[in-house]
């Protein structure tokens, strides 16, 4: 029996609500393994009409649902994307000049922007998921303008380097970093058992999270256990 049919053969339902639980980390393993690797195979980076219209349905389903920006990005000719999208690949390592080129095709911010580059240059470009931006308090509340993502992918590129002094593979990009801080705020949101083996609460949350203590006013007394303590 091959592996692909396991499953089928299977038929104890916890399985296949296990497999169930899984599918859109799938689709989306899927999504971002296949498409850097068409970027990559082509003579110049760049992306099709299509692609761009797949990222934006990507992107929203990272962060706030905003139908207006799909229709916007539809509207965009094929060889408006592929012009844009290689323009701005051909900017690169300058950031902040590709997010600019980008935000020229219509539908297209800055977050979108980081989506497209982050396809085909994840080692210098990180996505501007929201869940991934609150995750650093100085970039609380998001702004979605090209400084702010600026101050962002600061951020991200000061801790991918922080990781990769300290652990040895030393394969720790800005977009699997903010991968990381995406993935831990949403499982706290929908399911934080999934991350319980690791203990993150410090002693300062510990500390903020008790009550505080309640103090006595000047009308009440002292009860008699506390009379004998002072005694």
């Amino acid at each position: 029996m091959s592996v692909n049919e396991r499953l089928y053969e299977c038929e104890d339902p916890a399985v296949w609500r296990g497999v169930y639980g899984k599918y859109w980390t799938v689709v989306e393993a899927k999504f971002q393994e296949e498409l850097p690797a068409a970027i990559s195979a082509r003579s110049e980076r760049s992306l099709t009409h299509a692609e761009l219209v797949k990222i934006m349905e990507w992107k929203l389903t990272k962060g706030k649902f905003r139908p207006r920006l799909q229709q916007l990005i539809g509207s965009n000719s094929e060889e408006a994307v592929q012009s844009s999208t290689s323009k701005a690949f051909g900017l690169l390592p300058d950031v902040q000049a590709a997010i600019t080129e980008l935000c020229k095709l219509k539908g297209v911010g800055p977050a979108t922007a980081s989506a497209v580059l982050v396809a085909g240059a994840p080692g210098e470009v990180a996505f501007m998921a929201d869940e991934a931006v609150e995750s650093i308090a100085e970039l609380r509340p998001v702004e979605y303008t090209a400084k702010h993502y600026a101050l962002f992918l600061q951020k991200i590129l000061n801790k991918s380097s922080q990781l990769n002094k300290a652990d040895g593979q030393q394969d720790w990009t800005p977009h699997r970093v903010e991968q990381c801080l995406w993935a831990w705020a949403v499982a706290n949101q929908i399911q934080p058992s999934l991350f319980q083996e690791f203990s993150l609460i410090d002693a300062t949350e510990t500390v903020a999270n008790q009550k505080p203590e309640k103090r006595k006013t000047a009308d009440e007394k002292p009860s008699k256990r506390q009379k004998t303590e002072r005694s």
